[in-house]
């Protein structure tokens, strides 16, 4: 049976995943990517990966027992403070280990690269445009005026996928809350706000500020803020110079704890980025030899964690789906979208109540009933 010519464009998770599930099947997959190298860029902070989701598509992919060498102890430890640096909850898991562990996001990325055939991601290949063809396939046209015809092309790039079209006029709105990603390299030369901070994930909230992220060997923040869309281009800020940016931050947290602000006051490098979701329940009529996984189906805000497993989940279940269904490729995508379209959109629901959640005027009590109830 002649296999078709399958084409992942994105070397994201979700398509690392189908790229690698794929492979020890049997089965080829070309991956386009726009980056040049897979170190071009940082790929974020840490990860908590569900036992239920992330954690099984790492498994169906052979890589869990390589995924455990890698987690970080402690990383699931929860800080949640008000913004006046009282702590409502501090504290690990019950038996140390809550089916969550954390993994740097860079780390789970090499790890999925390194597990794929030489020359199976083919890098610095931006896909600017598809176009159907009269026999079923796709064109993809990339920014260097070449071409590959695919006759199976799954989008796995992104928010702002040039895939999508070909299934959905849906686009991502700004759900009203911008994050400037601040690093910190080196928390032993911080232990103070390494200490704020703590070995997990941190919840700092305020109405309508909020400072979270993750500590460990390096701590990775976002101060986040209600504010309107036109907030970031109005600001006048150079988000590249680091004394520019904290100036600019710490009139955002006038009456927060100097403990909190401190940790804006030590970031070495500030990153904003507006936060966009597709609309809850989006879903698509099935077109022939064409789908999406991760967030190019499904974006959302990331205050449900569930963005990264829900991608990794796409990419094992269509790649199942496939094996399930060889030489029907039309069967494998309608079984593929059937279970992702109500997955993801119950996800698309809890991460829209995470950021009222932590953005309302409750904040952080909401969030503290939350994981309470939780740990019960």
């Amino acid at each position: 049976m002649t296999q078709p010519t399958i084409a992942i464009v994105g070397a994201g998770l979700s398509g690392l995943v189908l790229a690698r599930i794929l492979q020890i099947n049997g089965i080829d997959a070309t991956v386009y990517e726009a980056d040049a190298t897979g170190d071009v860029r940082s790929q974020g902070g840490s990860l908590d990966i569900h036992d239920d989701s992330g954690q099984f598509a790492l498994r169906v992919a052979g890589l869990y027992e390589r995924f455990r060498e890698h987690v970080q102890p402690q990383g699931e430890h929860v800080r949640v403070l008000d913004r006046h640096g009282k702590a409502h909850i501090d504290a690990g898991p019950p038996g140390g280990e809550g089916g969550r562990p954390e993994i740097d996001r860079t780390t789970l990325r090499r790890l999925l690269l390194d597990s794929l055939t030489p020359g199976r991601v083919v890098w610095n290949h931006k896909v600017i445009s598809t176009k159907r063809l009269t026999n079923g396939g796709t064109e993809l046209t990339f920014a260097d005026g070449g071409t590959a015809i695919a006759d199976l092309l799954i989008g796995a790039d992104g928010t702002w996928s040039r895939v999508r079209p070909l299934l959905s006029d849906a686009t991502p709105a700004y759900c009203g809350i911008t994050h400037i990603e601040i690093h910190i390299p080196d928390p032993a030369a911080h232990p103070d706000q390494a200490t704020t901070v703590g070995p997990g994930v941190l919840f700092a909230l305020g109405g309508d500020r909020a400072i979270m992220g993750h500590g460990g060997t390096h701590i990775d923040l976002g101060a986040a803020l209600r504010v309107p869309p036109d907030w970031l281009a109005g600001s006048g800020v150079d988000w590249s110079d680091p004394a520019a940016a904290r100036a600019a931050l710490l009139v955002e947290y006038p009456d927060w704890a100097p403990a909190l602000t401190a940790l804006v006051d030590i970031g070495d490098s500030f990153t904003p980025r507006q936060i966009f979701a597709l609309p809850v329940g989006h879903r698509w009529d099935r077109v022939p030899g064409v789908t999406l996984i991760g967030d190019a189906a499904h974006v959302m805000s990331p205050y449900a964690g569930e963005g990264a497993n829900l991608a990794m989940l796409d990419g094992a279940t269509l790649a199942q789906a496939l094996l399930d269904h060889p030489g029907d490729a039309e069967t494998a995508l309608h079984a593929y979208e059937t279970e992702m379209f109500p997955r993801a959109a119950r996800s698309a629901q809890a991460s829209d109540q995470g950021l009222e959640m932590c953005f309302g005027p409750q904040a952080p009590h909401e969030i503290v009933n939350f994981f309470s109830e939780a740990r019960r």
